[in-house]
């Protein structure tokens, strides 16, 4: 892929979202910020009003870093759009408001960003009842909640309705998503145990990579724990300059 994007970036070579998703390579594989920072950095200096072309790739780095100052920059630039786009998944802004009062540890204002979430969650999940992935945004809402058992009846749901038999891709990222809820409510055994089993299924979603696994806030709840950090380590790069040629 970085191949890819190095030969399409000779062709245009000021392409926002071409420049963009190259540095976001780095950012997923290697768990560097530097060329997504740098990149975004460029485009507000020369092109500012290309700057939405890449606000979502703009608010990862600035999770990532633990930048709630360029986070809300980051969240004016997207508008309406969804703070986070992973295939079927999307979280709609005011989850991203409240990801950023987490950060800065305002927890009123979280409460209040991720039931607002809540709200316009529920109604698409209504639209869509027997479709796995909003049903598991929804999960992933309550455990911000605090709302412990309905998100992982929620999370568990979502899998039934999407297996990874059924659709290896999307049912992969159930189960990475399953993970993330089970870690927010707290069940790390739970959390482990399915991102484990993510890594032996077929599809593997950004969330779920090296670069993502290690600078995401998702998944601090289970930072520090053995098995966790097994797992982050067993998906780093192994020989960057062999994979390149």
């Amino acid at each position: 892929m970085a191949a890819v994007l190095d030969r399409a970036l000779t062709i245009v070579p000021n392409d926002v979202v071409t420049k963009t998703t190259r540095a976001l390579v780095d950012f997923y594989w290697k768990a560097e910020t530097r060329p997504l920072h740098e990149t975004i950095d460029s485009i507000l200096g020369t092109n500012p009003s290309a700057i939405s072309d890449a606000a979502d790739a703009w608010f990862l780095c600035a999770l990532a870093q633990r930048d709630p100052k360029a986070a809300e920059r980051a969240l004016v630039a997207l508008g309406d759009n969804p703070s986070w786009n992973d295939s079927a998944l999307n979280l709609n802004r005011s989850f991203g408001e409240g990801l950023v009062a987490r950060m800065v540890k305002d927890e009123a204002g979280a409460h209040a960003a991720f039931t607002k979430a809540r709200l316009e969650q529920e109604k698409i999940v209504q639209a869509q009842p027997d479709y796995g992935p909003p049903l598991c945004v929804l999960g992933l809402i309550d455990a911000a909640l605090g709302r412990k058992e309905e998100a992982l009846r929620e999370g568990r749901r979502a899998i039934e309705l999407l297996p990874v038999e059924k659709d290896p891709t999307d049912g992969s990222q159930m189960l990475v998503y399953f993970a993330m809820i089970a870690a927010w409510a707290g069940e790390k055994d739970t959390a482990l145990q399915y991102l484990a089993a993510n890594g032996q299924s077929a599809g593997g979603y950004y969330v779920a990579t090296y670069g993502a696994l290690k600078l995401l806030p998702f998944w601090d709840p289970l930072r520090g724990d053995p098995r966790f950090e097994q797992i982050v380590e067993s998906l780093a790069p192994k020989d960057a300059a062999s994979l390149t040629k």
